[in-house]
């Protein structure tokens, strides 16, 4: 009997422990889902104008990447470039324009541009392109302070620039992202937004981080600035390997808990992750061979140096580094650190098959960069650097479209590209040329031969008087 009884116990035991077992297995939680971060939670909304068929005949050309052709014509279609020749047929319904001594070329892309987040009027209420709070600040994007209604978007325009690349100031060793927009003013940022462009992150070395945070707590030295690169891209990739690791462990079935979003380290390893463009304003040559070293460190890449007056030095570094410079014709000696410029800078950086860029950094010189550009080419040429027309509009448009990431879509005139393009009154190099017709995506988005089309935005209309009102 106690034998029984012990055989029955042993049994129930069994039985309970299978229950148990089979109560905890369905009891498992299922995996959950792979959280993944929105990396576009801002999409472009861009709407481009209405376009037609167009052939513009009879014009010397310059294609963007280096070419010319004399007595040329250029059709464009559905927003896109159709064929580049001389003999070309107008397809039924286009709109046939005679160039007789016009010239025709890729529109000018502005690679550094604070327009929107230091727009006019110029007031402190609408400063808005500097977050002088940290020195490292990536969590902020330029996009979320521009201000579409600048009027210098439509001055930009009637200068012949098509897109341009809008950033934060240079305050902060990492002042935040940049966005590339097309030049077509509308509501809100999202609907100028170049669809497809990578996001860029404006850095700066130099003098800059060191003055606005010497008495702030740091960096107050160039050793200062370079130790606080470092530990922001430590940082982001102690970030990137959490992220990595739960990825990992979802794959193998784990349940992980997902990292906490750091916006400002999320940012950095999209530039880690080659996502992320990098646009550094940097003057010295020695401030950009360490910032050459830092990228080597880190294993990222720098897409431009912005001003960069001193590249002439380094333009050999540069060039098998695979680094544009933005550069200007003939700013100089405004600071010590751009005390050493020269004005044969651009044409020095292009001899050494580098990848050089002119840029504006100014509200007023955006609406000239042809006449930048014209000037960068006189100083090569008189110091004996020879260089043609056709090869300086690389430096208005394929190179900078190429550090920006949308060469595949814009910055030449090849079939298959967008329809971004300008009709100049006559040699763009020259300072009487004007900008006739702008086209964007094959829109006519300015027509110098029609005032009556030219936008005007409110702060331009003034206020009425006292003695005005009725």
């Amino acid at each position: 009997m106690k034998q029984n009884s012990t055989h029955r116990l042993l049994v129930l035991a069994a039985v309970s422990a299978g229950l148990l077992s089979a109560c905890g297995q369905q009891a498992k939680p299922e995996q959950s889902a792979l959280v993944e971060i929105d990396k576009d939670p801002y999409p472009s909304t861009y709407q481009p104008l209405p376009a037609q068929a167009t052939l513009i005949t009879n014009v010397t050309v310059l294609d963007g990447k280096g070419g010319r052709l004399d007595k040329g014509a250029v059709l464009f279609k559905d927003g896109k470039i159709v064929q580049v020749g001389q003999s070309i047929a107008a397809p039924e319904g286009a709109t046939v324009i005679d160039g007789e001594g016009k010239w025709v070329t890729p529109g000018i892309i502005d690679v550094h541009s604070h327009l929107g987040v230091y727009p006019t009027p110029e007031t402190k209420s609408h400063s808005d392109g500097n977050e002088m709070t940290n020195p490292v600040t990536a969590q902020v994007w330029a996009e979320h302070s521009i201000w579409p209604q600048d009027p210098g978007f439509r001055r930009a325009l009637a200068g012949g620039v098509t897109a341009l690349q809008i950033l934060p100031g240079s305050a902060n060793l990492v002042g935040g992202r940049s966005v590339t927009v097309k030049n077509l003013p509308d509501r809100t940022i999202q609907d100028m937004k170049f669809p497809g462009a990578p996001y860029g992150l404006k850095m700066a070395c130099g003098e800059n981080p060191k003055r606005v945070y010497g008495d702030k707590g740091g960096p107050a030295t160039r050793m200062g600035n370079v130790a606080g690169y470092r530990q922001a891209w430590a940082d982001a990739q102690d970030y990137q390997e959490k992220w990595e690791k739960y990825r990992r462990e979802h794959k193998e079935g784990k349940n992980p808990t997902p990292p906490k979003r750091d916006l400002r380290l999320e940012t950095l390893a999209g530039v880690l992750d080659g996502e992320i463009l990098v646009h550094m304003h940097c003057y010295r040559a020695d401030d950009m061979g360490t910032m050459l070293d830092l990228m080597k460190e880190f294993d990222y890449q720098i897409a431009s140096f912005q001003h960069a007056v001193e590249s002439y030095k380094i333009a050999d570094r540069l060039a098998e580094n695979n680094v544009c410079s933005a550069m200007w014709a003939d700013w100089w000696g405004f600071k010590m650190e751009a005390y050493d410029g020269i004005r044969e800078n651009i044409p020095m950086v292009h001899k050494a098959n580098a990848c050089a860029i002119v840029h504006s950094d100014s509200d007023l010189g955006i609406q000239r960069l042809n006449q930048e550009a014209a000037k960068a080419l006189g100083d090569g040429q008189r110091a004996g650097i020879d260089i043609s027309r056709a090869e300086a509009w690389q430096w208005l448009s394929a190179n900078p479209a190429k550090s920006l990431g949308i060469y595949d879509q814009t910055g030449s005139l090849e079939p298959g590209k967008n329809a971004d393009l300008v009709l100049w009154s006559s040699d763009p190099f020259s300072t009487y040329a004007q900008a006739e017709r702008v086209y964007i995506d094959g829109g006519l988005a300015f027509d110098r031969q029609d005032p009556a089309s030219w936008p005007v935005q409110d702060f331009e209309l003034g206020q009425p008087g006292e003695g005005d009102v009725k």
